[in-house]
């Protein structure tokens, strides 16, 4: 089996779109227990496999080297050497882009943060390379037709959720943020009577939440279309989307970086706005309905207002 190129995406989407992550893909949903903690474990740790041992892949993965082989052969390597170096292969495609930011970003010599703000930098830019105006066009409308807009997320995930449904309000019919009034008890009981006629958008990003997960596959089950906001096709909200937006979430330190997620937002966002002159009048009232509690707006109202007392006092003393 030889990898094929894939196109210009961040390394865990480019390595899950090669011939070979499609391979491991397939054997992460269909394959058995052993064999799907081995498929995860190389979609996610593509780099750190070229530098292991059959032993030591079998301890991180918990199954023994005769599983590991068996695995390879599976999936029509000769042997575990055979996949690992076809690993390399992908992974050489995959990385070259990004790689070449890295390297940029730590002959820098910045301090930690700043580096954090460079790792962000890289996980938008792979994002975008990944991303069509298209894809986020059609999302839109969807979420334009939809009855009810259910947005969801969990931990970190939370202010992503909160985001998205600011966004949102002045262009739906009707958006709910699912889990903003509480915990998981909360969450079920709004996405409760959701139906075919609505959409969720869930967001998770690494550490996924158990219950993000759960509460999609219930709304995917009731009829509801679903939007996944989440890092990987790994990621087991990948499955569960009717359309999935990859949000680039590697990070040296953190958990995972929600950068990319935040950048994906406000594009869905401008998308939507821009979508039709409908959408353009909706944001005019908006601002208009807001345009009160906001600073700037609010000097500025308030010294239009003042001058047209004076001129109509100024009016009123030359009449009389």
């Amino acid at each position: 089996m030889s990898p094929s190129k894939p196109r210009n995406a961040s390394p865990d989407i480019g390595f899950a779109e090669s011939s070979l992550g499609q391979s491991l893909l397939r054997m992460l949903a269909e394959g058995s227990a052993s064999n799907r903690a081995i498929a995860d474990y190389l979609l996610r740790n593509q780099v750190r496999v070229t530098a292991l041992g059959i032993e030591e892949l079998a301890e991180a993965c918990e199954v023994s080297t005769a599983t590991i082989s068996r695995f390879a052969r599976d999936l029509g390597f000769r042997n575990y050497a055979a996949m690992k170096s076809a690993v390399a292969e992908t992974l050489q495609s995959v990385l070259q882009p990004v790689e070449k930011l890295r390297s940029t970003i730590a002959r820098r010599n910045a301090s930690p943060a700043l580096e954090s703000l460079g790792y962000a930098e890289a996980s938008i830019t792979a994002t975008s390379r990944a991303l069509s105006g298209t894809e986020l066009d059609r999302i839109g409308a969807m979420l334009t037709r939809a009855r009810t807009v259910y947005v969801l997320g969990f931990g970190l995930s939370t202010f992503l959720a909160g985001t998205l449904a600011m966004h949102l309000q002045p262009f739906c019919r009707h958006v709910v943020e699912v889990a903003a009034a509480g915990g998981t008890e909360v969450a079920a009981s709004q996405l409760a009577t959701i139906t075919d006629k609505d959409v969720l958008v869930v967001i998770s990003l690494p550490r996924y939440t158990l219950a993000a997960v759960s509460l999609a596959r219930f709304a995917r089950d009731s009829g509801a279309t679903v939007v996944s906001i989440t890092d990987s096709p790994a990621s087991p909200l990948a499955e569960l989307g009717h359309q999935v937006l990859y949000a680039h979430g590697t990070h040296p330190v953190l958990p995972s970086s929600a950068s990319a997620a935040l950048a994906i937002i406000e594009a869905l966002a401008v998308s939507l706005m821009t979508s039709n002159k409908a959408n353009v009048a909706k944001a005019a009232r908006h601002t208009e309905a807001i345009a009160a509690y906001l600073y700037g707006e609010h000097q500025i109202r308030s010294s239009s207002t003042q001058k047209k007392e004076g001129a109509s006092r100024r009016r009123n003393v030359k009449q009389s």
